[in-house]
């Protein structure tokens, strides 16, 4: 039963209890080991995006201006203190559109949560296993508070229920008691940003920072929490109730709860773009595949035909107004896939916006909402797709889970070639190798300071 008033709310304390009192020992070995592997793939997502134009000038303009501290700031071979570094690399962890997700949790809960813990343990000198449980169980209660509403289509997830994911992961490193905890995730929520979905289509990089707002905020909220400071007594409800969101179910917040691990259920990107292109793209292979060569000349396609759930539809703009812009434009994604004959992260870049094929091949892609693929989603996310060829023939393929999901899992070497195609040019094989080396056997360091200050990424 949840109460209103002076009195505590029955999920608020269950999820602050299994925020605070969960020891490392607890948590299901394939959980830890399935954190490693989102943790590293986090890294150097984080450390590729830091090389973009605008996270360099960004971190070259804030960097001189803040204190010193233990913390990475990947990508830049440099270190600040927690605050600072959380929010430039939650900023760089979504620029390429790369970053883990979760689509029960209505986004992305790593990046909110990771950038904010990894900095909070480099900082403070915690252990591995402390970097470990605390990004699992801010995983867990974020994702939990994240999958318990209808997100508004509005509503741009980034930076919302996000912070509350930061605030779990510092504070459970903090030593934050259950009634502490329970303050802070009220604060949390409390304090998201209420960017929306537009920035997609503008391709609008303002959006970048929605995540860099929640891993400075989640610790600050900490801080508050803290010095005294202290929130309403059901803030999620409010927040992703009335405000940001509909139908707020406490209930849906903890069911499960200890048994069912959210962090096994999300999905790593192959491709460079929003998660509801993906399964455009995997029906596009699923096409080619039935070609001569598995490759088509962009001079014989006549259009290729997308029909597909609501969300696939809603990131259809055939001529995206920026680079940033075509990580959310299925047609620039399945134009520039077609032209190159694959679907390498190189075929995403500059060049391909800059090229006339391309731009007019993915003015030949056509949309087309099925109100009955809604039906299934999220936990099927349909699309049929057809290339129509000019001498009249075609080939269609299709997609109901897109890959990297529990239904259809990526291979480990296809996630560890990611690792390498993002880390190599920022640190050299040597380096990325031993980070990824470290991420693996992370339960075994004593002292995350020692590593901030023995590997410079």
């Amino acid at each position: 039963m949840i109460t209103e008033g002076p009195v505590t709310t029955d999920y608020l304390d269950a999820l602050a209890r299994f925020a605070c009192e969960t020891r490392f020992e607890d948590i299901p070995e394939n959980v830890i080991e399935h954190c490693k592997l989102i943790l590293s793939d986090t890294l150097a997502v984080i450390a590729a995006g830091m090389q973009e134009k605008e996270m360099q000038a960004f971190a070259a303009r804030h960097l001189p201006k803040v204190a010193p501290g233990q913390a990475w700031v990947i990508g830049t071979g440099q270190r600040a203190n927690a605050l600072d570094a959380a929010l430039l690399n939650a900023a760089a962890g979504v620029w390429l559109e790369l970053d883990e997700g979760h689509f029960h949790t209505n986004g992305h809960p790593g990046i909110h949560v990771i950038p904010a813990a990894l900095a909070c343990a480099q900082e403070n000198g915690l252990s591995g296993k402390d970097l470990l449980s605390a990004i699992v169980l801010g995983y867990e209660v974020c994702g939990r508070v994240g999958g318990a509403y209808r997100m508004r289509v509005v509503v741009q997830t980034h930076g919302t229920f996000g912070v509350i994911g930061a605030t779990v992961g510092a504070g459970r490193l903090s030593g934050l008691s259950p009634a502490e905890m329970r303050q802070a995730i009220n604060i949390a929520a409390s304090t998201p940003l209420g960017g929306n979905r537009q920035t997609m289509l503008d391709g609008a990089t303002i959006r970048n920072y929605y995540p860099a707002h929640a891993a400075f905020t989640g610790q600050i909220a900490v801080r508050l929490v803290q010095s005294g400071f202290t929130g309403p007594f059901d803030a999620p409800s409010v927040t992703f109730g009335k405000i940001l969101a509909d139908d707020f179910s406490p209930e849906r917040a903890v069911a499960g709860l200890g048994s069912r691990w959210l962090i096994l259920e999300n999905y790593i990107k192959l491709y460079p773009s929003a998660r509801y292109v993906h399964g455009a793209i995997d029906a596009l292979l699923d096409a080619l595949a039935k070609a001569p060569g598995k490759k088509l000349a962009p001079g014989s396609v006549e259009r290729v035909e997308v029909r597909g759930y609501h969300m696939l539809v809603f990131c259809g703009e055939k001529r995206p107004k920026s680079m940033f812009g075509t990580r959310f434009s299925t047609p620039f994604s399945l134009a520039t896939i077609l032209h190159h004959g694959r679907a390498d992260l190189d075929v995403f870049g500059e060049a391909a916006l800059a090229n006339p094929v391309v731009l007019d091949l993915a003015a030949r892609v056509d949309m087309i909402e099925v109100p009955e693929f809604n039906e299934g989603f999220p936990a099927r996310k349909p699309c049929r797709l057809r290339i129509v060829l000019k001498d009249g023939s075609s080939y269609e393929g299709s997609c109901d889970v897109p890959k990297g999901e529990i239904g259809n899992p990526h291979a480990p070497a296809e996630i560890e070639r990611k690792y390498y195609q993002l880390a190599t040019p920022v640190w050299g094989e040597r380096r990325a190798r031993g980070l990824r080396e470290l991420c693996m056997r992370l339960e075994a360091v004593p002292d995350m300071r020692d590593v901030a200050q023995t590997m410079a990424l």
